[in-house]
């Protein structure tokens, strides 16, 4: 009890020492919990992202190879697979497969993929693997459907007016994986299990807004009317899907791109679940062996992908505010403890006195412990609330940060134009990267707290060390001649 109070006497004696020394330790803390809850929201912001581009739960992402442009002097829409429109003196014309008809003034509708199939057989050898919970196929696709103006290629100025949205397969048993898994549902309802023949979609909200879709309406795929049973709210900044349908109706109306044929028993992106963190690598390892060629991703690798201001301000959160903490907190630190023993040495007659009445050194050395770390706990509260004020300013003034994700959805299709020189190509709808903006939200955490108290708290025992080791070195005898 005397401890407390003789404490708490000394700390009111020397106030303003105590508040500068309190302040020092606050501010070094505060900026600490300041920039733990930036990096916090950025690493939030990424998988928000991540999320909504792969859906919740998904740990290892494996997806086919990436087709090959095609081969020097190949006749697009030849007999081995592809379509093209060619202009010709005589109109435009569509050829598929060597096969070729009238185009002027139809609407052309062609489902393209991004990456080259896998077998649906692998998806359940993935999942057998040790350490993976769950794996689920999908297929991943592009919908490209160009209008052909009337008399495009005889003197008609009018261009063929392109219109694209991407299409996901969705295995309807395995509904909680894949990009599907981190929408909410806004009307309707999701897949079920009977609906994996049916000529059904679950539509994004914001394709749907842009389009006038609802539950009930229809979207044509390839020609296949498909009704839409559900509208589905994808988090903020995704970059998700605009339609989803069952899988095994995308596999019968797709196309290989490489073959022509249909896609039913593929698929070209496979989402796994592992069990825990720590199993992320080996499953990775495991997956590659298992399925040479294809890409096999992780969050991590994915979130190295993503570039814009969310990257550059992951990079700044990570390396120049913890350099930037780190610095201050040593010299908020090294402050505290100049100040103590400063205040050491003035108190040399007080701990002559004290000695004189039969205080032994540990136990003086055990008082200014216990003041230091007195203001070490004010210092910690002082910072969490400063840290608390700085992430509700960066939250309020931080602008949103925009985050660029390699392109999802199909290949691309030709469009060949005939002239005097010669048959001249083009590319009309293919792979193109996705940015979104995405808000900063810093958050400060229970654990950010707890780290906010320890380096407080160090900081004043640090500080009290010093002044220990000073008061240890004293001579009784030199501190007994101070005193009046």
């Amino acid at each position: 009890m005397f401890f407390l109070t003789y404490l708490g006497r000394e700390l009111r004696r020397r106030m303003r020492q105590a508040i500068f020394v309190a302040l020092g330790l606050a501010l070094g803390v505060g900026l600490v919990v300041t920039v733990a809850a930036a990096s916090a929201g950025v690493k939030k912001a990424q998988n928000d992202v991540l999320t909504a581009l792969y859906g919740v739960g998904t740990d290892v992402t494996v997806t086919g190879a990436t087709p090959g442009p095609p081969k020097a002097g190949s006749q697009p829409g030849a007999s081995g697979g592809g379509t093209s429109i060619q202009v010709t003196p005589n109109g435009a014309q569509i050829c598929t497969n060597g096969k070729c008809e009238n185009a002027a003034g139809q609407t052309i509708d062609m489902l393209g993929t991004q990456y080259l199939p896998v077998s649906e057989s692998k998806v359940a050898k993935v999942a057998k693997l040790h350490d993976v919970t769950a794996a689920a196929g999908g297929l991943m696709l592009q919908d490209n459907t160009v209008t052909i103006p009337k008399n495009f290629g005889q003197g008609s100025s009018q261009a063929p007016q392109p219109n694209s949205f991407t299409v996901d397969g969705v295995d309807t048993g395995h509904t909680t994986l894949g990009p599907l898994s981190a929408g909410t549902l806004t009307s309707g309802h999701s897949f079920t299990a009977a609906d994996s023949d049916a000529d059904v979609a679950v539509v994004d909200s914001g394709y749907a807004k842009s389009n006038s879709l609802k539950v009930g309406s229809t979207i044509t795929i390839k020609g296949v009317t498909f009704t839409v049973i559900g509208i589905v709210s994808q988090p903020q900044g995704s970059s998700a899907p605009d339609v989803y349908i069952p899988l095994a109706r995308a596999q019968a109306i797709a196309t290989n791109p490489g073959t022509g044929k249909s896609l039913t028993g593929d698929v070209n992106t496979i989402y796994v679940a592992v069990a825990s963190d720590g199993d992320i690598a080996p499953v990775q390892h495991e997956i590659s062996k298992l399925l040479p060629g294809t890409t096999v991703t992780t969050a991590s690798s994915l979130a190295s992908e993503i570039t814009g201001s969310v990257a550059n301000a992951a990079t700044l959160a990570n390396d120049l505010g913890k350099w930037l903490s780190i610095l201050v907190l040593i010299a908020a630190f090294a402050v505290a403890s100049l100040l103590t023993m400063a205040a050491v040495t003035r108190r040399v007659r007080e701990f002559g006195t004290l000695k004189a009445l039969g205080w032994r050194s540990r136990r003086i050395m055990a008082q200014v412990l216990g003041e230091s770390v007195a203001m070490g706990i004010v210092g910690a509260a002082i910072g969490v609330g400063v840290g608390f004020g700085g992430s509700a300013i960066i939250k309020k003034v931080a602008p949103a940060l925009t985050a660029t994700i390699p392109g999802q959805g199909g290949g691309p299709f030709q469009q060949t134009a005939t002239s005097g020189g010669g048959p001249v190509s083009r590319t009309i709808g293919g792979t193109t990267s996705h940015t979104v903006s995405v808000l900063l939200s810093p958050s400060v955490t229970t654990g950010v707290i707890v780290l906010a108290v320890v380096l407080a708290v160090a900081g004043g025992l640090l500080a009290g060390s010093f002044g220990s080791w000073r008061i240890a070195r004293m001579r009784p005898a030199d501190a007994l001649s101070r005193v009046a």
